[in-house]
């Protein structure tokens, strides 16, 4: 290359960079095009994570920031937008977080999660268009002006839309500005949108591309499990075992769409790759991080006296159940002390109570030789402490000495547990075991990959690999709990899925394949059959002493 040449390289590279519209705007265009963050991620070379960073105000920067500016060039023209008028939020009403006595969560994230919508959208209950989405789902605020579409009620949603939109405001027929929302809606606002063209309610709406109909929001983020499956077997001629084995070597990155996909509209925004402190990190390749998950791999020492039948029940959904647990929402921070905030969720360094219920009960930190202090997840300090209460009063509560915390929410992955659950309980019913073992692998591989995995570059998180797993540890232990207080014998508590207990099991969990359910796995006998003390000492005189015979 000559001098010149590198000369206009330099100058090249000191260019002015390629011009890009505000955060919001970037938020809106992808959202008006359907794009979920995983799209454009994969397009561009990036993770989710750093498309959410973009739209909050991170801008990208050299042959990255050239490529993202023009894909925003390119949405901006299919959907042209002009300034409009501002609505003023309203102020933030405070958080609020209900605690049963056994520990519950914060109030539900859904409540903050109503939004207008720029372009009116068919209602997920009735298919006539909307004017707001609500936790994520486009639907009307009045039940009164949910009612079935019709040719002659399309018109006049359309005229009433567009001459809202003409003038930036509600017209009183459509939506009342004194409507109330309900219980699980937010009286937060966000700024009215453009004009659009008139909106014409399913049916008789305009054809749209196969991308785009696979993510409207009427059928809802679980449709698009169903719509894979299909895809799959569509692809596969019917071939069963072939479709299955594509779904599963795609679960990973179809559930990080379907994730993607939940969380639009939500509240908080995932980080996906934080800062990590080194108790997080393996310590070498192939070893493991300093995380202590509580993993009961529990047996009873004794049995009551006599033969008796065991009922080995396996848990439905371990996984899938503890996603719904208090998941950090950003960077972990350091702190010392004792005290424990309920808000907050991370990892904590603590001294462990003594347990004196071996006999009957599993440990609640599961089987660990050395003393002394060890890192441990969120569910399973909270665990100790709830055992410590009044309710239970079973240890003393366990000395917290540091922690690694962020901001908290039981509910961050909740649509994504709901959509799951549904499929899953649909495939069930239908006895669709393609679909089943599909959405298996889905949730188990997002749960293991979330770490350092090379299968998952979408999300770096092994604070929530430990503490989704120390979730569903934690669940299994107080079913443990519940069976012995309601008068079973508990014999043994295996990871996460694995209880056996001996007594009328029925009358304590509902039998089937739900995720609130058990079902049988295994059915044994064990212990040692009554011997008559007379014969016992018939026994003994007859044989005398033993020692010094050959046996």
């Amino acid at each position: 290359m000559s001098d010149f040449d590198a000369i206009d390289a330099l100058l090249a590279d000191v260019g002015p960079q390629a011009e890009l519209p505000p955060p919001d705007v970037r938020r809106e265009l992808r959202e008006q095009a359907r794009l979920s963050k995983a799209q454009v991620a994969r397009a561009l070379g990036v993770s989710p994570g750093t498309v959410g960073a973009w739209e909050g105000g991170r801008d990208p920067s050299d042959e990255v920031r050239a490529k993202y500016a023009y894909l925003l060039d390119g949405l901006a023209a299919k959907f042209p937008t002009e300034p409009g008028e501002e609505t003023p939020p309203a102020e933030d009403e405070s958080e609020s977080e209900s605690e049963s006595e056994d520990g519950a969560g914060e109030g539900d994230e859904a409540a903050d999660e109503v939004e207008s919508l720029a372009a009116a959208e068919p209602c997920v209950l009735c298919g006539a268009p909307a004017r707001h989405r609500v936790a994520g789902f486009a639907q009307h605020l009045d039940p009164s002006d949910c009612r079935p579409a019709t040719a002659a009620g399309a018109q006049t949603a359309g005229a009433q839309s567009t001459g809202a939109q003409s003038t930036g405001t509600e017209p009183a027929g459509t939506q009342p500005a004194h409507a109330q929302p309900s219980s699980s809606q937010s009286t937060r606002t966000r700024p009215t949108g453009p004009p659009v063209p008139e909106a014409t309610p399913h049916p008789a709406r305009s054809p749209r591309s196969p991308a785009k109909r696979a993510f409207q929001e009427q059928s809802g983020p679980g449709d698009l499990i169903g719509q894979t499956v299909q895809a799959a077997l569509a692809e596969h001629r019917g071939d069963v075992e072939a479709a299955l084995a594509a779904l599963l070597k795609r679960a990973i990155p179809d559930a990080m769409r379907l994730l993607d996909e939940t969380r639009k509209g939500a509240r908080y925004d995932i980080v996906a790759h934080p800062w990590i402190p080194d108790i997080l990190r393996k310590q070498t390749s192939k070893g493991a991080d300093r995380i202590w998950e509580a993993r009961p791999k529990w047996t009873r020492c004794e049995l009551p006296p006599g033969r008796h039948e065991v009922t080995a029940l396996d848990i439905n959904g371990a996984y899938l159940s503890a996603l719904k647990t208090h998941l950090p929402l950003g960077q972990l921070e350091h702190s010392a002390g004792f005290a424990h905030d309920r808000r907050r969720a991370g990892v904590h360094l603590i001294t462990p109570p003594a347990w004196e219920h071996e006999a009957v009960l599993p440990n609640p930190i599961g089987n660990r030789d050395e003393p002394g202090p060890l890192w441990v997840t969120e569910p399973t300090l909270r665990l100790l402490l709830r055992l410590s209460g009044p309710k239970h009063a079973l240890c003393e509560p366990p000395e917290i000495h540091e922690s690694y915390t962020s901001g908290a929410t039981e509910n961050l992955l909740e649509k994504f547990r709901v959509a799951l659950k549904e499929a899953r309980d649909t495939a069930i019913a239908a006895d669709d075991e393609v679909t089943l073992e599909y959405v298996k692998a889905m949730y188990s591989k997002f749960v293991s990959t979330m770490g350092e995995s090379n299968y998952n570059r979408e999300l770096y998180r092994p604070d929530w690999m430990h503490i989704i797993r120390s979730q569903a540890f934690s669940n299994l232990w107080m079913k443990a709990l519940k069976a012995h207080g309601e008068g079973l014998t508990v014999v043994r508590a295996m990871g996460t899925d694995e209880l056996h207990v001996i007594g009328d099991w029925h009358r304590v969990f509902p039998e089937g394949r739900g995720v609130t359910e058990v079902k049988m796995k295994d059915i044994y006998t064990a212990g040692v059959d009554d011997v008559d003390p007379a014969e016992n000492t018939e026994d003994t005189e007859n044989t005398g002493d033993m020692s010094g015979e050959e046996e």
